[in-house]
């Protein structure tokens, strides 16, 4: 049985040791100092045990990237509550299938979504009210945390039908932060900063439990905030950076031609890294990008390919070969490849399902009907192909399923499928997409025996979804590619696209028809 988690306490020390030192700075030049997180914190885990929750009780939060999502985040472990955080663009028709499945009573939201949230029937918490309400016991720790206990539950598309729940215990969370840490590039000084632009509810609220715990500075951006990041880059005033793909490839995009100094790490992960995209981002930074794995149900690191290593590969004869070398497991992380697929030529590897077994893995999945548990010894099955390379290092080929990874979102193109289906104006519509540095993937809707106007009607149609599930590409065709079975298959489509026409990268993506 793993030890109670101490979360107040070790809270409590960071307030006691950094004091007034800066923990977070979100881009509205809003701050707030580690006694401050403290104190925060603390007057929310006194408040939600005068509401009478109780420890692994699922809290919603739906807050963007700020100090408050910082604070409150901090605040649901402390009392022990199971954080259940939500994406801020969600719709109210996946905020009610995020309820089915987790069960949440109590919302911490944002003030513009009261409204919608209490015509839904949530109880919602607003984080000023919460301080303004609760009173703050000076030096009173918490009691621990059981490490069994629901600590946290995340939502992932999966690879058919809606998203299921991924539950961490207390213990598991632990574990997570403490492996973080432990791979770190190197140890932050107090006062250093690092950026992160991706939503806080997803691998930067990872990054700034293990930044802070060094006393580090946090500067929290809502995407990526071009006003508040130059400055930052031309004054040196930045150690790390978070920059997964897409981020990393509207950064280069930006300051196309620039070098900049003092950044001394890039955190990169959650897609394959390409080489052009590689080449200028070392080109604005220098060596200093490193590759890592994580999902929904294993949070990173699950591999580390460090930054000398990175730049190694991607000077090698290996980053020709098919797939993308994520680096090696990290300490405690088991990978198996399961049946692999036979080899095609002398110097391949075979590849199969990638399973993982880990110390911070989640304990299951959920579904509206109840747990769906990993297997019986502790493997999960990634739903990503790899296999393992002659030097051990973990290489991705693929995904045994279509789930489209798109602006850091993963998304389902059946979901889409399904909204567009019955459309008059046109026959079928099959939901893929285009690899690209600039998104992760394209989303690309393409219709077959289509009429004119079909383009407007579909894009009317998925107004229903959020912003990032909806197509960003439309393209016509007489018939679809089908397998003998009669079905369309995704990839012979996109490959029928790409045979075709042109993609024409970049923030606002085109296509253009091939000679």
């Amino acid at each position: 049985m793993s030890n109670p988690v101490p979360w107040s306490a070790n809270l409590r020390t960071l307030g006691q040791r950094f004091g007034d030192s800066s923990a977070v700075t979100e881009g509205s030049d809003q701050s707030l100092t580690y006694r401050q997180l403290d104190a925060c914190a603390h007057r929310l885990a006194n408040y939600l045990n005068t509401l009478g929750l109780t420890a692994g009780e699922p809290v919603a939060v739906l807050l963007k990237n700020s100090c408050e999502a910082v604070w409150v985040s901090y605040g649901l472990r402390l009392h022990g509550a199971c954080e259940t955080p939500l994406a801020f663009n969600s719709t109210a028709q996946e905020l009610d299938w995020f309820a089915q499945v987790a069960r949440f009573k109590w919302i911490i939201a944002s003030p513009e979504k009261h409204e919608l949230l209490v015509s839904m029937g949530f109880k919602v918490l607003l984080p000023q009210n919460i301080l303004q309400q609760s009173k703050q016991e000076e030096g009173r720790v918490i009691a621990p945390v059981e490490a069994g206990a629901w600590g946290r539950l995340m939502f992932t598309s999966g690879t058919t039908g809606k998203p299921k729940g991924v539950l961490y215990t207390h213990g598991a969370r632990v574990a997570g932060e403490q492996l973080q840490k432990a791979t770190f590039p190197f140890m932050p000084r107090p006062g250093e900063r690092i950026a992160l632009m991706t939503p806080f509810i997803h691998g930067a609220s990872l990054l700034t439990y293990a930044w802070c715990d060094f006393g580090g500075e946090v500067v929290l951006l809502n995407g990526v905030d071009l006003e508040r990041l130059t400055p930052l880059l031309n004054e040196s005033k930045l150690a790390a950076i978070f920059a997964p793909p897409t981020v990393l490839a509207k950064i280069t995009t930006a300051f196309a031609g620039k070098r900049f100094e003092g950044v001394r790490c890039i955190f990169t992960g959650t897609q394959p890294l390409t080489l052009s995209l590689y080449q200028k981002a070392e080109a604005m930074f220098g060596p200093v990008v490193r590759v890592t794995f994580g999902k929904s149900e294993c949070v990173n690191p699950i591999t580390v390919l460090d930054a000398a290593s990175t730049q190694a590969f991607f000077t090698s004869e290996d980053q020709a070969r098919p797939g993308a070398c994520v680096g090696w497991p990290a300490p405690g992380v088991e990978i198996r490849i399961a049946d692999p697929a036979l080899a095609t030529g002398e110097d391949e590897i075979p590849d199969g399902e990638v399973l993982l077994r880990a110390p911070q893995m989640s304990a299951t999945l959920l579904s509206p009907e109840g747990l769906i548990p990993h297997d019986n010894d502790g493997w999960h099955a990634t739903g990503d192909l790899g296999y393992v390379d002659h030097q051990g290092r973990l290489v991705l080929t693929g995904r045994i399923a279509d789930v489209i990874k798109t602006g850091g979102y993963r998304v389902n193109p059946d979901e889409i499928e399904a909204t567009l289906a019955g459309l008059p104006l046109t026959g079928h519509i099959c939901v893929t997409a285009l690899a690209s540095d600039y998104w992760g993937e394209i989303i690309i809707a393409v219709g077959e025996q289509t009429q004119a106007g079909w383009v407007e009607a579909s894009q009317g149609r998925v107004t229903a979804l959020s912003k990032h599930k909806r197509p960003r590409l439309y393209v016509s065709f007489a018939e679809l590619p089908r397998n003998p079975q009669g079905k369309v298959s995704r990839r012979a489509v996109r490959a029928a696209v790409l045979s075709q026409y042109q993609l024409i990268d970049g923030a606002y993506p085109e296509l253009k028809k091939l000679d």
